[in-house]
């Protein structure tokens, strides 16, 4: 089992840190949160907190989860850094290939590329983005990452975007794993089809279970159940080491775990002391034992 440290809407200058720390204390990577922005008004629904608000959001510091990435990276030597997830359909693919490469390639492969498709419309008006049919333009747009990462010539003819044969330089010595978020089948059948992993949002331990089968009947459907796949799972499991090794029987290959309810309105105030302590106190009682 792998570790990943989970910290997102705290004060930005905790983020370096914090890197170093989990770093230090044996965690295998850390996720980076990605927002794009606080519309004034806005009817859409959050699907994962249990009454679709998303007032927790108002006024929390998001830096751009790109950049943060290659910050973090400039500071640790073996963390891997997680987006979680990247807003894909809403920004210019060839963009992001070019981004996402040069991070893998100036950390030595250490991005693992997590992409979704972003629950607010909002998000795909004020980037000039059509939201209809959002799931294939983000299957377009997984295509050309991948495809312009792995280094060469590549071009793409499709619906929604038209790429010549172009190549970009610098790429990493090894493929990006792209990893997709979401829980909805549409989500399960794209990480089956196009994803190296899948990474799950929370929720309770029958859900993970329900989302776990349709995932390995999905891959079984497409023909990819003997590709190695990464399932990032966010569980109440993964804090006791028995949790850990039934995590482990289910297939998961990384736990993801955070210390505060990032949903919780207003601003995070417990100091960076504290959250050092607290991660070393995991790594000491849950990833030492569980090792």
């Amino acid at each position: 089992m792998r570790f990943t440290y989970a910290e997102a809407m705290t004060n930005p200058d905790f983020y370096l840190p914090l890197a170093q720390a989990a770093e230090k204390a044996g965690f295998h990577s850390m996720t980076v949160a990605d927002s794009l922005c606080y519309p004034r008004e806005s009817d859409s629904v959050y699907p994962y907190t249990a009454d679709g608000s998303r007032e927790f959001l108002e006024d929390k510091a998001f830096p751009e989860a790109l950049i943060l990435t290659a910050a973090l990276g400039a500071v640790t030597s073996t963390l891997r850094f997680t987006p979680f997830v990247l807003k894909l359909p809403v920004r210019p693919p060839v963009l992001v290939a070019k981004q996402a490469a040069t991070i893998a390639q100036m950390t030595g492969n250490r991005l693992g590329l997590g992409v979704g498709v972003s629950p607010w419309r909002e998000d795909f008006e004020v980037m000039g983005v059509p939201f209809a049919k959002r799931g294939k333009r983000m299957d377009e747009a997984i295509d050309i990452v991948r495809g312009l990462t792995r280094g060469g010539y590549f071009e793409f003819r499709g619906e929604f975007y038209d790429v010549p044969a172009i190549k970009i330089n610098p790429v990493p010595t090894e493929p990006i794993p792209i990893l997709i978020g979401g829980h909805s089948d549409a989500a399960l059948r794209r990480a089956a089809v196009r994803g190296d992993g899948w990474m799950h949002a929370g929720g309770d331990p029958e859900e993970l279970d329900r989302l776990l089968d349709k995932l390995r009947k999905f891959r079984a459907d497409a023909g990819t159940a003997d590709r190695p796949f990464e399932i990032h799972v966010i569980s109440t499991e993964a804090y006791t080491v028995d949790g850990i090794k039934r995590l482990e029987d289910k297939g998961v290959t990384d736990v993801v775990v955070g210390f505060r309810n990032s949903y919780d309105a207003g601003p995070d105030l417990e100091p960076l002391e504290s959250k050092i302590a607290t991660l070393e106190g995991y790594a000491q009682s849950i990833i030492a034992q569980a090792g």
